[in-house]
């Protein structure tokens, strides 16, 4: 007994009375069942947060349990202060899924006391945390007085457990079984009480002409002079008007409202820390500024209940046959009569088959040929994951993705955006139509923030007699338009008129103007090769503002525009930004590197078909640029290609090098399809190459004249916004591609794109393997589909990014899958090129 005493004394004599706090409840077990009392005590130190009757359980405790109760003992003194300083009974415990950060939920969860989180979790961000740990200290602090009384405890606690106002019946409860334990006990409760004034339901009787029908108005008052309880009233309004409880409707807004007391405002109201910049993007997207809390997937109302529980009648039957138990059925049932009543009608729309998911999957033994390395993540939770697509150094090991650190949209959100890359966020304000830019900084915050224009939401655009909202797309002949901030803001396609003759029809080249589809090139100064002189000037291209000849045929480093101590080195772009504002260059002037990263893999390959491990030592050792991605055999000797946006490449490699897929073998020399009614096109005389599959349905991209298996995209975009996202250089489509590309998340489909002659960004969602198989033609048909909803939606996955926040509207197509066999094809452009997808990289793109 004098070991028991010593730790006894060892306690008081060092005023360790928060042993309470560092009581670990599990040392109770360690109580024999034959000394009930002991564990009865024991479990008191847990609950007991007066520091007087603590030193009191803690002198009489040894008389409770003996010494020899050596394992109770021992864990006793191992919760001392100072062995663990975690708790994991704190009174703020249950409070911490309330915190709004992430950072604070975890401090809170391993905290010890409010003081523990003070530092990470702000009273003027964390309200509803603080509020709750007040309550649970008050709590706390009252039914201690309870002592060993269990009824007294449970019914004191059961007032603080609710965030509404404790009811007659509770208050009556601890009355009657706490009056003569304890009257400090009362006293606590009744000044706690006191916060919430007890409400008559006759109180409530104006919320009762809120209601929207007369019968409603007629039972509500009923309700509230017949009946006392909570429970009572809200079952009978439910019953008697027949609407859940939504805070939109203005009946129960007024209930649910006058059901907390009024609380004391600050003459100040602090500004909010605490931000998710992901869903400040969603909330701009509400009709009005007080719209209804978002559900879950569907309308919370009785008709919705009963779609939820409808199934196919045809499911319904089925189940009923081969599971039901015929002896329970009455009398005359039948499963096809008892499913008329749960399932009327066999929608298919409306309902999904069970069969889809009774029968096994044909994709069962496919599951190398798609891949999501991404999915689920194998990140941390302060990273982002990148598919891999640049291969690895010779003799590591190779995953198919990386970890590349990220910013959050906010202090409070869990979206993560990769380090270095340009965001836009709407201001803390949360002003409709007012957003900064800032840049994912290597802290991991955003910083560098430049508010920009705002522009006015509230705005309409007049088009054909009707009005159209903010954000809303809508066509107008052929063309696709989209309503931004009052302007519309439409696509430059050409229509053919409807009460068009045949003679018509068959002229209609379906370029800009009109223009005839000669193909005599032009280099326009945003980068990019026009078909002719007419198409440039009817996109806004004055004389003097392009030449003759394709783009990739003009050195633009003759003559050179570097000083003598730099080298000039082609970087041919196709820029999206006013030109006025933001030259276009299509070179740049590099100084010898002084030491590069041998470590940074961004392959790429010079003239000599010579091979760096990145641009900085291709630069170091003096060496021309033939391609981005690692040397190919197949690219030794120039095999020209043109591309879909009308260029002529020397190699495969160096089109996908510019993310520009291949249209035919050989050198330009057509203007592609740009409409479906072209009948009389130069595309007449290209061989195109065979498709890379027989089962695929092909699309052909607009100005190309070869179809391709591919998913693709036309999207219109705002130049406005383009222009005010410009920095300091042009935004160009390899910073739209580039960023575009890390949404991808199947390794076998890639992403190229260009600016068509009608100045629309197409993007192409590729399969890379040499023979692609119907399932990894679908998956980039998907991964298209991901991205157009997300670009229509405006969704901050894509939104956030600068310049993607641009986007406008997109329309897909896709490539669907035939039931035609599929049979090994020869060797062709599109298998060879499709081979070298595999092994080529974008690096910088």
């Amino acid at each position: 007994m004098y070991a028991c005493f010593e730790i006894i004394i060892l306690l008081l004599s060092c005023n360790f009375c928060a042993l309470v706090y560092t009581q670990d409840p599990s040392c109770c077990h360690h109580a024999a069942e034959l000394f009930p009392q002991c564990k009865l005590a024991c479990e008191q130190l847990v609950t007991i947060r007066s520091e007087s009757h603590l030193k009191h359980l803690l002198l009489r405790l040894p008389s409770y349990c003996p010494e020899s109760l050596s394992e109770l003992w021992v864990c006793i003194n191992n919760t001392l202060p100072g062995a663990s300083k975690k708790s994991d009974g704190w009174v703020g415990l249950g409070c911490c899924e309330l915190a709004i950060s992430a950072e604070c939920r975890r401090d809170c969860k391993q905290a010890s006391s409010k003081n523990d989180i003070t530092k990470v979790c702000k009273k003027d961000t964390e309200k509803p945390l603080y509020s709750c740990i007040t309550k649970n200290e008050m709590g706390s602090v009252c039914c201690s007085y309870a002592g060993r009384h269990t009824n007294c405890r449970e019914y004191c606690q059961a007032i603080f457990r609710t965030d509404s106002s404790p009811t007659v019946s509770q208050i009556n409860a601890v009355k009657e079984y706490c009056q003569s334990i304890s009257p400090q006990l009362i006293g606590c409760v009744a000044n706690y009480t006191k916060s919430y004034p007890i409400r008559s339901p006759l109180d409530s009787l104006y919320c009762c002409d809120r209601a929207e029908e007369a019968h409603c108005q007629t039972a509500c008052k009923r309700i509230l002079h017949t009946m006392s309880t909570e429970q009572e009233i809200m079952d009978g309004l439910i019953s008697e008007c027949g609407s859940q409880p939504l805070p939109q409707d203005p009946l129960w807004q007024c209930f649910l409202g006058s059901a907390h007391p009024p609380t004391i405002s600050d003459p100040e109201t602090p500004p909010i820390a605490k931000m998710d910049y992901a869903k400040l993007h969603c909330c701009f997207k509400a009709n009005t500024s007080s719209c209804r809390p978002t559900e879950l997937f569907r309308s919370c109302n009785v008709k919705q209940d009963g779609s939820v529980n409808a199934a196919l009648k045809s499911d319904c039957v089925d189940i009923l046959t081969q599971c039901g138990d015929g002896k329970r059925f009455l009398e005359g049932q039948t499963p096809e009569r008892i499913c008329d009543l749960l399932s009327p009608t066999d929608d298919p729309e409306r309902c999904i088959p069970l069969h889809r998911y009774l029968t096994p999957s044909p994709f069962e033994n496919t599951v190398e040929e798609v891949i999501h390395p991404c999915n689920p993540s194998p990140c941390p939770s302060s990273h982002l994951c990148q598919v891999n697509r640049k291969g690895c150094h010779p003799g590591h090991d190779c995953l198919p993705y990386f970890c590349v650190p990220g910013c959050k949209l906010g202090e409070a959100s869990e979206f993560l955006v990769p380090v270095d890359g340009r965001i836009q966020v709407p201001i803390r304000s949360g002003q409709v139509g007012c957003f900064e830019v800032c840049t994912c900084g290597q802290s991991g915050r955003l910083e560098n923030c430049a508010e920009m224009p705002c522009f006015d939401t509230s705005k309409t655009c007049l088009t054909g007699g009707q009005r159209q909202s903010h954000g809303v797309s809508f066509r107008v002949d052929c063309q696709r338009c989209s309503c931004f901030a009052g302007e519309s803001i439409c696509s430059s396609r050409q229509c053919v008129r409807s009460d068009g003759s045949d003679e018509d029809r068959r002229l209609f080249t379906g370029l800009p103007c009109g223009c005839a589809d000669h193909f005599v090139p032009v280099c326009a100064r945003n980068g990019r090769t026009y078909p002719s002189a007419c198409v440039a000037r009817c996109v806004g291209f004055k004389d003097n503002q392009f030449v003759f000849g394709s783009c990739r045929s003009i050195d633009p480093c003759s003559p050179n525009p570097c000083q003598r101590s730099q080298r000039c080195v082609p970087r041919r772009q196709v820029c999206l930004t006013e030109l006025s504002e933001y030259p276009c260059p299509q070179y740049e002037c590099v100084s010898r590197p002084a030491g590069c990263d041998q470590n940074q893999l961004d392959p790429v390959c010079d003239t000599d078909n010579m091979e760096h491990a990145n641009l900085c030592l291709l630069f170091q050792r003096s060496k021309s640029l033939a391609y981005m991605g690692h040397c190919q055999d197949a690219c030794r000797r120039p095999r020209e290609v043109c591309g879909h946006n009308g260029e002529t490449y020397s190699t495969v490699c160096e089109a996908f090098s510019d993310r520009v897929a291949v249209d035919y073998q050989g050198r330009c020399h057509a203007v592609g399809v740009m409409s479906e009614f072209t009948s009389d096109s130069g595309c007449n005389a290209v061989p195109c190459p065979p498709l890379s599959s027989r089962a695929c349905n092909p699309v052909t991209p607009p100005g190309a004249c070869c179809p391709v298996c591919a998913g693709m995209l036309q999207i219109l975009w705002n130049k406005a916004q383009m222009n005010s996202f410009a920095k300091v250089n042009p935004v160009t489509v390899h910073d739209v591609l580039k960023i575009l590309r890390l949404h991808i998340s199947v390794p076998q489909c890639d992403i190229f794109g260009y600016l068509s002659v009608d100045s629309e960004l197409i993007v192409l969602i590729v399969p890379v393997d040499q023979q692609p198989t119907p399932l990894q033609i679908e998956a980039c048909s998907k991964e298209a589909e991901k991205i157009d909803s997300l670009i229509n939606s405006a969704s901050p996955t894509l939104g956030a990014h600068v310049p993607l926040a641009a986007f406008l509207h997109s329309e897909v197509k896709l490539s669907t899958i035939s039931s035609a066999a599929l049979t090994p094809l020869s060797l062709s452009l599109c298998v060879f090129s499709s081979s070298l997808l595999l092994s080529l990289t974008s690096g910088d793109l």
